[in-house]
């Protein structure tokens, strides 16, 4: 195992090698070693050439500052995604409609609509009041995964945490819960830079059959509405009382869809790499299991070190400087939030895990209007998941090769074969 002041830099190279890492950099052309770590060439790019114009001509930014400053300016940056996915996906697609309507990939006033709509209910004294019936969850499984000693850390933990979470909050029957991860994986995957064929049958293919199951349910919460305190689905439906704002058929789905796939990926992977950092750097479990309260930092240096979302994406509405680089309007912008969070002008020894740093400025949740809705839903899942688990089990160990997925944007394990001791 690594000690915590090893660091994730690449071993002094060529400058030949530097020159041409950096010139030749693009998100449709990576090694495979690219998947495994990605934070030496982050730290080259950030070094050497922090604003980077990749071969397509969009722009691949890694300093923390910069990406600050463009999550906080809805004015010059927009995060309308049609021009960009149009020809991806084609205009007329399922995967088209549903990521130029979600969330997350939308400028005012649509995003402002649904963001009030959803953050209702998850303020604080909502999401307290989920902690037991999380905790009572997390619980159950650890006994499951006890009882069977060999165990898969994402398939029998990490995943079925927030897929039963963000379940709940829809109000989704438990029976009706399995063909959720495998859609959310099909439509997450379609984002990712290179999009092949498969990828994009699957994704459309999820997006219609997530389409088929979620009209049932909503025409079924019309007829059986639910608490709107506690219940995104319904609030959705019923909209804002007083302002009688209300989404269309299309935008209420395609947020349902949004919200199932945001809150189930980035948190199975917020739980599975927190968990192999640990394994990692065994001081710092010590240090956890010593001090219980540690568990709050703990969570946001998990966030910082690994960011289950590596990448986020803008656009210019008009000419404007980026970095010291004057560019145009409709310039794709690249955040590289794996590289900002371990950027040394922001945090001090960036490459060591140290779960009591603070401050702890990370841009894992984005920042500024577009900060993640569900980010103290996440923190709580991490919490209560990752501390229940290191308590109860602070010496497990693999019991085989752990495996990256090999993606770019979303950072986290396919396969984590473990043995508890």
């Amino acid at each position: 195992m690594s000690s915590p002041e090893q660091s994730s830099q690449a071993e002094p190279r060529s400058p030949h090698w530097a020159d041409a890492a950096i010139r030749d950099f693009s998100l449709r052309s990576l090694p495979d070693s690219f998947y495994d770590d990605p934070y030496p060439t982050y730290r080259l790019l950030q070094t050497e050439d922090p604003v980077h114009r990749m071969p397509d001509g969009s722009l691949f930014l890694t300093r923390h500052l910069d990406l600050e400053a463009i999550y906080k300016d809805t004015t010059l940056y927009t995060s309308d995604k049609k021009i960009e996915f149009a020809p991806k996906y084609g205009a007329n697609s399922p995967l088209y409609e549903h990521h130029t309507t979600s969330l997350v990939f939308n400028d005012p006033p649509l995003h402002t609509r649904v963001r009030r709509l959803i953050s209702g209910a998850l303020n604080p004294r909502a999401i307290s009041g989920l902690e037991p019936a999380l905790i009572a969850l997390v619980d159950r499984l650890l006994d499951q995964m006890e009882e069977r000693r060999d165990v898969d850390l994402i398939e029998d933990f990490a995943a079925a945490i927030p897929i039963e979470v963000i379940g709940n909050l829809l109000a989704v029957p438990h029976e009706e819960r399995l063909p959720l991860r495998g859609w959310s994986l099909a439509i997450l995957g379609a984002l990712e830079p290179v999009l092949s064929d498969e990828t994009k049958v699957a994704g459309e293919r999820a997006v219609n059959e997530f389409h088929v199951y979620l009209r049932q349910l909503v025409n079924d919460r019309r007829t059986r509405p639910g608490d709107a305190n506690h219940d995104v689905l319904t609030r959705l439906i019923e909209g804002e009382a007083a302002t009688g704002e209300r989404l269309s058929e299309v935008e209420l789905l395609h947020n349902c869809i949004f919200i199932l796939n945001a809150g189930h990926e980035t948190t199975t992977n917020l739980i599975g790499n927190g968990l192999e950092l640990f394994l990692r750097f065994p001081d710092q479990t010590r240090r956890l299991i010593d001090d219980p309260l540690l568990i709050r930092p703990a969570v946001e240096e998990c966030l910082r070190f690994e960011s289950s979302n590596q990448l986020g994406n803008r656009s210019t509405s008009g000419p404007t400087t980026v970095g010291g680089l004057n560019v145009q309007k409709g310039t794709l912008i690249t955040l590289c939030i794996g590289a900002a969070n371990r950027d040394p002008a922001q945090f001090e020894k960036p490459d060591t895990f140290d779960i009591s740093r603070t401050p702890n400025r990370h841009l894992a949740f984005a920042s500024g209007p577009h900060a993640c809705v569900g980010l103290n839903l996440a923190r709580m899942e991490g919490r209560v998941a990752i501390g229940r688990f290191l308590a109860r089990f602070p010496n497990f160990r693999p019991a085989g090769p752990l495996r990256r997925a090999r993606r770019v944007r979303f950072r986290g394990f396919t396969a984590f074969p473990i043995k508890l001791a």
